[in-house]
């Protein structure tokens, strides 16, 4: 690992030291767990929890209690593991076995070059319905230019702070809005008691608001984020901590709000949402109606900077996994230059995650690529739970740190619950080309 001196963002002023020389004050410490929860929820998390509130009120509220737990729960595990062994996630992974290796290498190559262009549309979106004097495709490429450029000449502490800025946009305009809905408390409280609806898409709302807001590779990010940042040490364990957890309630907070909204505003209007991520120009449509142009553009500057910091974030993020992969594939140690923040490795990803998905804007959707990407892309949640109990317990960590009994049944559960949602996610993916 190198040396402390060496870590981009070690220095950050934002880190203050008590006069122990432990853990920096409390106010002073969020950061990489703020990237990795706003990385991980996207316009179609944000499409999934309306649609939610639409259908079923607040009857899914547990629901997203318990997903804010499990992320809390996952990501500790990760940061835990990092922070403990001095090793990155792909180090334990490969210390489990060939097949980690022979799982990952495949997914994160077809993961990024189709995320690529999801992401990049995404973004594009608002900006296309409120200046329409580009067409969606020429607003997506100019949002992963813009995600290109911060992330291959900015550092660390630059990405952060900018992630920072974007949180407060998602925040105060999607908050802001549910305040103006009027939750309505007492339904609130009794969405606290766990139901599963019965109708056809029950079972996925569920799951998805259990198990799939905020969830993807990103999660497993954040050791590779808190090296950066410079907590890379088991000193740093009692900061990691509440840096996660007060970033995971700030995100259930958010998801929270849309749930109000779908609730309140989405099922008053009586409208169905169309699916993905234009589900939320449908919601803009509702919102001027209802409340005017000043609310809806607001929700619209909310939509893009929850998905615009995901372009940041995975760009930065899963590049310096990509880079991390690869020098170990190269022998060459976690730490080396090649597989850091403007290393070799990390630029061939970035450069992977924007220019090559722009030709699917050309080409549409290419059905075997989608189906790939479905199929990998639901095993990557069970994959990091799994594992995550194999490094947790035994000689991969020191016994300091390893599980407690509670928290193995906690991960246990975990991995149980995204085994789930993965089988019904991979079934989803390939029913429709089998004719199911």
């Amino acid at each position: 690992m190198a040396t402390e001196n060496n870590i981009t963002g070690a220095a950050d002023p934002a880190v203050r030291v008590d006069n122990d020389g432990g853990a920096p004050a409390k106010w002073k410490i969020v950061g990489p767990g703020l990237v990795v929860a706003a990385t991980g929820v996207g316009a179609a998390d944000m499409v999934a929890t309306l649609v939610a509130g639409s259908r079923y009120g607040y009857g899914l509220f547990w629901a997203v209690i318990v997903g804010v737990i499990l992320k809390i729960i996952l990501v500790e595990g990760a940061g835990r593991f990092s922070l403990a062994t001095g090793k990155t996630i792909f180090e334990g992974w490969r210390s489990l076995g060939r097949w980690t290796t022979w799982y990952f290498g495949p997914y994160i190559m077809i993961w990024g070059f189709v995320y690529g262009a999801t992401a990049m549309s995404s973004a594009a979106l608002p900006l296309a319905a409120v200046f329409p004097v580009l067409p969606l495709w020429a607003w997506a490429i100019l949002m992963g230019l813009a995600g290109f450029v911060m992330v291959w000449f900015g550092k660390y502490a630059t990405f952060e702070k900018i992630t920072a800025v974007l949180v407060g946009l998602m925040f105060v305009t999607v908050v802001g809005l549910a305040v103006i809905a009027v939750p309505n408390i007492p339904e609130m409280i009794g969405g606290l008691v766990p139901m599963i609806p019965q109708d056809d898409g029950g079972i996925f709302y569920t799951l998805a608001l259990a198990g799939g807001i905020g969830g993807t590779i990103t999660l497993a990010a954040y050791g590779y984020w808190l090296r950066e940042k410079g907590w890379h040490t088991p000193k740093w364990m009692r900061v990691m901590r509440i840096d996660n957890s007060v970033a995971y309630v700030m995100t259930g907070i958010f998801v929270i709000a849309m749930l109000i909204v779908g609730a309140e505003v989405v099922r008053t209007a009586g409208v169905s949402l169309s699916a993905g991520d234009e589900g939320l120009l449908d919601l803009y449509d509702v919102l001027k109606a209802e409340y005017g142009d000043v609310v809806g553009t607001g929700f619209l500057i909310g939509f893009w900077a929850a998905s615009f910091s995901s372009i940041i974030g995975v760009w930065n993020g899963v590049s310096l996994m990509f880079a991390d992969f690869w020098g170990n594939m190269r022998k060459k140690e976690s730490g080396h230059p090649d597989t850091r923040v403007g290393g070799k490795y990390f630029k061939f990803y970035v450069l992977w995650l924007t220019f090559p998905p722009m030709l699917l804007f050309m080409l549409g959707k290419p059905i075997a690529l989608i189906l790939l990407y479905g199929a990998l892309g639901s095993l990557f949640m069970p994959f990091l739970a799994l594992t995550l109990l194999g490094l947790l317990n035994g000689k991969r960590i020191p016994k300091e740190w390893a599980n407690k009994l509670h928290t193995n049944i906690a991960l246990g559960i975990c991995a149980l619950l995204f085994v789930v949602l993965g089988v019904y996610q991979l079934w989803n993916s390939i029913a429709p080309a089998l004719g199911g």
